[in-house]
């Protein structure tokens, strides 16, 4: 069994996120810092990486004061807590192949300390010495302690609501070492 690794090339990989409140949605990205992936015979078999959290921008407000204003309302404790939580971490547990380039992927999210099991299936495709991934991860943000405006933790906050679940839109392209 031929054992092969590789490593996650951060300038070509990221998460796009989208969170979503009762009078629209937000979206931005956030870097993936480091991390890799493991093949064995050509399947995939592991992976982990690092996702740093002091690196979230906001693209859809385009006003420089509000998008620093929410940028900093979401590296504050009442959401990632960046200062003290710089990184959250995803380790892969489980994969089961579901098709021919479709995994079903099984992993630990750690976000500000807190570790819960996240499954969602990925798109691997491997040309020559490089792989790209791509997987949508759907998070619910109250397991992590980020309870603001959460309708499961606070009654009558009519259209300031913001759903507990935001989308993790993970894309990585990994070259082999």
């Amino acid at each position: 069994m031929e054992t092969q690794k590789f490593e996650i090339i951060s300038a070509k990989s990221n998460i796009d996120w989208i969170g979503r409140k009762v009078t629209g949605a937000h979206n931005g990205t956030i870097a993936i810092k480091e991390g890799s992936l493991t093949f064995a015979d050509g399947q995939l078999t592991g992976g982990k990486f690092a996702i740093d959290t002091t690196s979230i921008k906001i693209l859809d407000i385009t006003d420089p004061a509000t998008n620093a204003q929410f940028a900093g309302h979401l590296a504050s404790d009442d959401f990632f807590n960046s200062e003290n939580y710089p990184e959250a971490q995803f380790v892969v547990t489980a994969i089961n192949k579901v098709g021919n380039d479709t995994y079903g992927i099984t992993g630990d999210l750690t976000i500000k300390g807190i570790s819960h099991s996240v499954s969602f299936d990925a798109q691997v495709t491997t040309a020559a010495d490089t792989v790209s991934a791509t997987g949508k991860v759907v998070v619910d943000r109250t397991k992590y302690g980020m309870r603001f405006r959460s309708g499961n933790f606070f009654k009558d906050l009519g259209d300031t609501l913001i759903y507990n679940d935001f989308d993790l839109n993970v894309n990585i392209t990994a070259k082999a070492v």
